[in-house]
């Protein structure tokens, strides 16, 4: 009965449509291989390992995964490196941090980096599962209080003085508005989905739409620009 419930559990947490293709960074050998296997038999396409910095710069390139699973930890360049490389070299590519440390400093160092989220190596196969799902389809992933943490963080930089911009602010609709504000809340597409009844299509074309808007990559920097703005009461 339990195994059953796995398989229900895990098919669950399956990518939808085409196979992702995923690489994974560690340089314990038995996450590496642990992580590999979930990650395989959960439908995503595992197109490269690593142990090193070098190794998952040099494979990452040759390989160009949708999602880089990342320990920070490992021989240089570090996981922090990597993550600015690549994203800065492969827009398209999302960095999904796994690490054993919660600490304020390194969540902050991936964040700024340009990690798609953060999931500590505590975590439960099902979450882990369920952190790269969310990371693959561009949805900022952080546990609720490393999403505190950022947060947090976000609004101190907010409160600071900034530098006189007469820039023009993009004009957003009311819906696109609200979708905005639920974001920087940490709500899913699903939960926005269901708090508006509309569609999970919808959610994703309004995020799409306020992204061009103003000009921002992923679901992280919208979350900052909403806690600049004040719209994430």
């Amino acid at each position: 009965m339990q195994a059953a419930s796995d398989e229900i559990r895990r098919d669950d947490l399956a990518p939808a449509g085409p196979r992702r293709r995923v690489m994974v960074v560690d340089d314990h050998p038995m996450w590496l291989e642990a992580v590999t296997d979930e990650l395989t038999a959960a439908g995503y396409d595992v197109v490269a390992t690593a142990s090193d910095g070098a190794s998952c710069l040099l494979r990452a390139r040759a390989t160009r995964p949708d999602l880089v699973v990342m320990d920070l930890n490992i021989p240089p360049p570090s996981g922090v490196d990597c993550t600015v490389a690549l994203t800065a070299e492969l827009p398209a590519l999302r960095v999904l941090v796994m690490s054993a440390s919660g600490e304020r400093d390194d969540v902050l160092a991936a964040v700024k980096a340009g990690a798609q989220g953060y999931v500590l190596k505590s975590a439960s196969k099902s979450d882990l599962l369920d952190a790269v799902r969310r990371a693959v389809d561009g949805e900022a992933v952080f546990t609720p209080a490393l999403a505190g943490l950022v947060l947090g963080e976000y609004r101190r930089l907010a409160s600071d003085p900034a530098p006189d911009d007469s820039a023009r602010v993009p004009t957003l609709t009311d819906r696109e508005t609200e979708v905005l504000r639920l974001v920087a809340k940490g709500l899913s597409y699903k939960e926005i989905a269901e708090r508006l009844v509309v569609s999970h299509r919808t959610v994703q074309n309004h995020v799409q739409s306020v992204l061009r808007k103003l000009a921002l990559h992923n679901r992280v920097e919208l979350t900052r620009y909403a806690i600049d703005q004040g719209i994430d009461g």
